[in-house]
């Protein structure tokens, strides 16, 4: 079973999914870039029917996709302060748990990733609906959302999340198309006390940084690997435009042990392109032109890292990472 493990889905409200988008900072630049990823329009994203187009559009990706037989669609949450407040104004988009896993209900082709603040009120009710309602993992953006998961404060909630085989998705490193609320947290350490307490955990871009413009923290993350064995880092994001990949992080990424505990994901609506993997001698022009002859991002994405060396047990390995992954399996046709 080989899954894209990060997949974020977008809405704007129609059809009362409760989703809604509100572009800040340079989000507001990336619009049009982020609906022609998925093959629309800004004039579709204005649209009466645009929540079930971009759903559908995705849905239509993973079905054509040969190297792709699911996805992992991720909810967004608003960032909150430590005492439960949620910040909604401090945010570009949200998108429910309710809508994802219902989406993943509707489609065995999906897999669901809640995103829950451990301060909200709620939180420990929520996570409990979450798997009921059959979540694969919990998405997260520690420095976009304020979440500093090393807060003993949310032990409990991290128990119960070991205890229910419920993995953490960290989004690590740079993070430049939403407002960021404390850049300290971009750092794969703020993952330590769910690893300790038994969460295994996804640390997303295995924490690179753009060059030039934040902090790298591949090295946190590979002495991290040798510390905790249910540490697991993803590739998305790094066949994009954005100097996240270069040639030395791609070596270590492809290398014993750190290519063991590699997922794959593409990061869908984020752009994929071979252009700077060319341009940094990790691809020929040949196979660049190839890729970029590719229509669909999430086949593009998933050839592109073939072509970077990323070997078949990293298009595979979230099938037994991510909760239930294989439970619906037989349902795909």
């Amino acid at each position: 079973m080989r899954i894209d493990c990060h997949v974020h889905i977008v809405g704007t409200g129609t059809g009362g999914t409760g989703c809604w988008y509100r572009p800040k900072g340079l989000t507001r630049f990336g619009e049009p870039m982020m609906t022609k990823a998925v093959g629309l329009t800004t004039r579709d994203l204005h649209g009466p029917d645009f929540d079930a187009v971009y759903a559908g559009r995705v849905l239509e990706y993973v079905r054509s996709a040969e190297s792709i037989d699911r996805a992992m669609l991720l909810a967004h949450e608003l960032p909150h302060l430590e005492d439960g407040t949620p910040l909604p104004e401090r945010s570009s988009l949200y998108v429910p748990n309710d809508y994802v896993l219902k989406l993943a209900q509707q489609h065995p082709e999906f897999l669901a990733a809640v995103s829950i603040h451990p301060a909200r009120k709620d939180a420990m009710e929520e996570l409990e609906k979450s798997l009921a309602g059959g979540a694969a993992a919990l998405k997260c953006l520690p420095n976009v959302q304020g979440i500093d998961w090393n807060n003993p404060r949310y032990t409990a909630f991290l128990e119960r999340m070991a205890e229910a085989g419920l993995p953490l998705l960290a989004h690590t490193g740079s993070e430049r198309t939403m407002p960021v609320m404390d850049h300290k947290l971009a750092s794969p350490q703020v993952l330590e006390l769910p690893l300790e307490i038994g969460v295994t955990c996804i640390a997303a871009h295995s924490g690179t940084g753009m060059m030039l413009l934040d902090p790298d923290y591949l090295d946190v993350f590979a002495s991290m690997l040798a510390k905790y064995p249910n540490l697991y880092g993803d590739n998305s994001a790094l066949a994009a435009l954005n100097f996240r990949l270069r040639p030395s992080a791609l070596r270590r990424l492809n290398a014993t042990p750190m290519v063991d505990r590699v997922l794959h994901g593409s990061d869908l609506p984020v752009p994929s392109s071979g252009l700077l993997p060319w341009a940094f001698g990790m691809l020929s022009w040949e196979d660049f032109r190839v890729t970029a002859a590719i229509a669909n991002p999430l086949e593009r994405d998933a050839v592109l890292k073939h072509l970077l060396g990323f070997p078949p047990e990293t298009f595979t390995r979230a099938a037994s990472v991510l909760r239930g992954a294989n439970s619906d399996a037989s349902a795909i046709t």
